[in-house]
């Protein structure tokens, strides 16, 4: 990276979590949030705490890439773990209708401590930046904690597209804008060939021209495909959460393996 530049975003973070966006110069200006969340085991916010969920929908609004770093207190084979854990089934639940993928690559512990080997830091990054995030591995060096270092390469540039959706434009001020530019046009021959020709090339620019102004290139932003709710989903989506329930309650095998 160069010319890089950092902020902490503090209206987004708080004692349990820090945001950081950082601007940095990859051929054109990138913008990118790297956040710190500890995702504590007793919250009455799960699967996520509400900040954490702010500074999501605040990344997605503002079309910013986001990278976080976590400790999650929970276990799901989905991130590496032995087991799977409430916690760790309502987070993967959560994350399975977000904009965010999980990066974590193996089963390499991320704990250590007084004999315990677990998986419970969990990197998680935009979908967007799925192809730009690389050699993502726990590191052995000595961390002076029970976590461990864990280390990924972010390639640049980020990739970008930049599409114009006809969906968001001015058509108003494209009418107004067509009309002045087609009275500035010269005066034609449309009689014959050559003048039809340069007629017909004039007004496809000023269609052109006129469309771009008012209808400017955005970027995408990648997601999965929404499926149309229906009757028959709702029906589904309040059985497994049933389930869900049931198995916090009674804590039984046959409940998981049902769910």
């Amino acid at each position: 990276m160069r010319n890089e530049m950092a902020w902490m975003l503090p209206g987004l973070s708080c004692r349990d979590l820090v945001a950081v966006l950082i601007k940095y110069e990859e051929g054109a200006e990138q913008r990118l949030v790297v956040c710190s969340a500890y995702l504590s085991y007793d919250s009455e916010d799960p699967p996520l705490p509400k900040e954490l969920e702010e500074l999501m929908r605040y990344c997605e609004n503002e079309s910013l890439y986001l990278v976080v770093g976590c400790n999650s207190n929970a276990h799901h084979s989905v991130w590496g773990s032995t087991n799977c854990n409430s916690r760790g089934e309502a987070l993967t639940e959560f994350l399975n209708s977000s904009n965010l993928e999980i990066l974590n690559l193996g089963h390499e512990p991320t704990f250590c401590s007084e004999g315990m080997l677990k998986v419970i830091d969990i990197t998680l990054g935009s979908l967007r930046l799925l192809e730009s995030i690389i050699d993502w591995e726990v590191l052995f060096e000595p961390s002076l904690s029970g976590h461990r270092h864990i280390l990924f390469t972010l390639r640049g540039p980020v990739p970008l597209r930049l599409i114009r959706n006809h969906r968001g434009t001015n058509w108003g001020s494209f009418k107004g804008d067509l009309g002045d530019q087609l009275e500035r046009g010269p005066e034609m021959n449309v009689n014959n060939e050559a003048g039809l020709g340069l007629a017909i090339h004039w007004i496809q620019q000023a269609l052109i021209s006129a469309y771009e102004d008012n209808c400017p290139l955005r970027p995408v932003t990648t997601g999965r495909k929404s499926l149309k709710w229906t009757a028959e989903l709702e029906s589904l989506r309040r059985g497994v959460r049933w389930l869900f329930n049931k198995c916090r309650a009674d804590k039984n095998p046959h409940s998981w393996d049902l769910y």
